[in-house]
């Protein structure tokens, strides 16, 4: 089994923000000689996530919106006596920091309105680091 992995270094200029990597990714998929196998995409952060859904302005403000109502930055979270982030430690948590993508004749496969995005939760940051490994023969 061959292995391909890259690095992308993202800068952040909100507390929360939709980052499209697709482009990114797909790139890194097309120049690992790998035909078939799978992606793996991960933000080694406690406070970032990445998750797969629709280019859609409207969509992209609603799920921001929807990370805000679930883990308010005002809440009464323990973690915020200490460090004032628990909201984005918590939503990392539950939505992830990595997802995983098939790979076939050497394409990412994603659903035809499926973009890849890093999610900030504690920004803005100036390095946020999304690591993409590419496995497959």
């Amino acid at each position: 089994m061959k292995t391909h992995v890259k690095q992308l270094n993202i800068r952040t200029h909100k507390k929360l923000q939709l980052v499209d990597i697709t482009a990114e990714v797909e790139e890194i998929v097309r120049g690992s000689d790998i035909k078939n196998g799978i992606c793996l995409v991960f933000a080694p952060h406690a406070t970032a996530a990445i998750v797969a859904n629709e280019h859609e302005r409207g969509l992209m403000e609603d799920m921001l919106e929807k990370i805000s109502m679930d883990y308010p930055h005002n809440g009464k979270w323990k973690h915020n006596l200490i460090d004032d982030n628990a909201a984005a430690h918590l939503a990392s948590a539950f939505i992830g920091s990595g997802r995983v993508f098939p790979v076939l004749d050497g394409r990412l496969i994603r659903g035809t309105w499926q973009n890849i995005f890093l999610v900030e939760l504690d920004g803005p940051r100036y390095s946020r680091r999304v690591i993409v490994e590419v496995l497959g023969e």
